[in-house]
């Protein structure tokens, strides 16, 4: 019989950096949680993902949101955060001031958490819900934000509504005021550059810390917003420096629009899992084989009883 003692010195078996997900549920894939779910995974994360609410949407439009209430959102959260380790947070779309509150209080509980926080395009919404959105995520969200992220037009009307220069405001613009309500990094995307390109920087009050330029793609997107900051949380979780960070999440969004597609009538959608694609070979797997077909159609659904 062995009698030696269990070896206590092994370490637990590594596993995927895991970052908490705050976002609405979008049945269209576009964006949303399963945006957030599957950019996470691809860059090699764990999601934990904390539905806030229930877009109805197609392709091309959002038509309405249903906002779960603030005690389930939080019931949610805090039963994971006993059991789960959680490395970095992303709020997306939380649907309410009510749920922002919920949200700002858990991140307060955890505020060694990195909190990604972005802001969406809300034009499809009514105007009063938008500024009572915007206002709560201002005052709750931004002092607990270690990085804002928002398209150029959507943060300069809401962070600067009154700006009155002949020239658009700067990212470093953008910056100083989100800094006004704590935020340290801001993460201007869509800013138009000569040549068909579009500019996309991290910035700070005082500086500019990275910027990538991409062309221009000829196609409307939907959901470019929470695959970008879904991927940029998921790489900070996984021990990634921010400025490299800001240069991979960007790379990865650039290859997810390149082989984007087009699954409905509308939008283009990014294709986040576009390195798990087959190949297009110059040879197909029936040449290699010599001719041998073997591939089978189901039949149709016109069974009689």
């Amino acid at each position: 019989m062995d009698t030696s003692e269990p070896d206590t010195n092994d370490e637990a078996p590594a596993h995927p950096a895991c970052v908490l997900v705050f976002n609405a549920n979008d049945p269209s894939g576009a964006g949303g949680m399963a945006a957030d779910i599957t950019a996470i995974a691809s860059v090699g994360a764990h999601a934990l993902p904390v539905v806030t609410g229930i877009y109805t949407r197609d392709t091309a439009s959002i038509f309405e949101h249903f906002a779960l209430d603030e005690e389930v959102v939080a019931e949610q959260a805090r039963t994971l955060l006993e059991d789960v380790g959680v490395t970095v947070i992303k709020v997306g779309f939380a649907g309410t001031p009510e749920n922002l509150s919920a949200i700002a209080e858990i991140a307060t509980d955890y505020a060694d958490v990195p909190l990604i926080a972005y802001m969406p395009d809300l034009s499809w919404w009514d105007e009063v819900q938008i500024d009572l959105y915007q206002d709560a995520f201002r005052e709750l969200i931004l002092p607990q934000a270690s990085i804002l992220q928002g398209n150029h037009s959507t943060l300069w009307r809401w962070l600067l509504p009154d700006w009155s220069a002949e020239k658009p405001p700067t990212a470093r613009d953008l910056a100083r005021a989100a800094s006004e309500f704590g935020v340290p990094y801001t993460l201007v995307t869509g800013v138009p550059a000569p040549d068909q390109h579009i500019e996309n920087l991290l910035a700070t009050p005082q500086a500019t810390q990275r910027s990538e330029k991409f062309e221009r793609f000829d196609a409307v997107f939907t959901g470019t917003g929470d695959t970008l900051s879904a991927a940029l949380a998921a790489l900070l979780a996984s021990g990634c420096e921010l400025n490299d960070a800001f240069t991979e999440a960007l790379g990865y969004l650039d290859r997810c629009l390149d082989n984007g597609f087009r699954p409905g009538m509308g939008h283009v959608l990014p294709d986040r899992l576009f390195w798990a694609q087959p190949v297009a070979d110059s040879q197909t797997d029936e040449q290699a084989l010599g001719g041998t077909d073997n591939s089978f159609e189901f039949p149709p659904h016109d069974t009689k009883h």
